[in-house]
């Protein structure tokens, strides 16, 4: 029996990737490379016959343009695509926007760390009438005020996910042959961490790099049977060293 597969891909290189701004939620582009990233990640997966019945991705133009750019690729704009805020990144709160070498300079290197890499220390959050706030931005009009995240930490990006990720995402695997999910580092980090069973303190060592479909496999039984990433295992491996820099 043909193994159904699950294809995770963070979102090509952002123009706030290239600046090393926190982005979070702010909706930024993707760059030329990120494009290109995309592209790339399209005609791999192409070339090894992969096939996919729909499509997840979050509601942050750099996670659409890459999946639109790899649908493209492989002759799959067709196919259903469902957006959900639950794919965000996660919510850097008054940290977005910042250059993270500037805020390391004036909070100190150890403390925007514990921002970044802890599980569950989130920074500073908006306050509520500030214009970050996304409460103010039309596409999350139908999500409760409750819902929305004035910050975050990595637990609370994966608790705001799994849900969808329990009862959406996963379920739809019995109809279909493959499923493409584009997204973000912090959110796939979030899918990773249940697909392997990672404990809290190893996730937050693991990096996306962007563009790279990370292949699941699952049995007839929705058991998780191998997983690997596509492309040159060097280049990967140093992609992710660059990604535990750049969120």
């Amino acid at each position: 029996m043909k193994t159904k597969k699950i294809v995770l891909i963070r979102h090509g290189e952002s123009v706030w990737n290239r600046e090393n701004r926190f982005t979070g939620w702010t909706d930024v582009d993707l760059t030329a490379e990120g494009v290109a990233q995309a592209y790339r990640a399209g005609d791999a997966m192409l070339e090894m016959g992969l096939f996919f019945d729909r499509a997840y991705t979050s509601y942050l133009k750099r996670a659409i343009k890459t999946l639109d750019c790899v649908l493209d690729r492989m002759n799959l704009d067709w196919i259903p695509v469902e957006k959900s805020w639950r794919l965000n990144e996660k919510h850097y709160g008054s940290l977005q926007g910042l250059n993270k070498g500037e805020t390391a300079e004036q909070y100190g290197e150890e403390q925007v760390k514990l921002w970044r890499r802890s599980y569950d220390t989130p920074p500073d959050p908006l306050s509520k009438d500030d214009p970050r706030n996304p409460r103010f931005d039309v596409r999350y009009r139908n999500v409760a005020d409750s819902d929305l995240p004035l910050t975050e930490s990595l637990k609370d990006t994966i608790d705001r996910l799994m849900p969808y990720w329990d009862n959406v995402i996963f379920p739809s695997l019995r109809e279909s042959e493959g499923i493409i999910v584009s997204a973000h580092g912090n959110s796939l980090r979030g899918v990773v961490k249940k697909l392997k069973n990672i404990s809290d303190d190893d996730i937050v060592q693991f990096n996306m790099p962007t563009g790279i479909p990370y292949v699941f496999e699952f049995d007839d039984k929705y058991n998780l049977v191998n997983d690997f990433m596509i492309g040159d295992p060097d280049e990967i491996a140093k992609m992710m060293k660059t990604a535990a820099a750049v969120k």
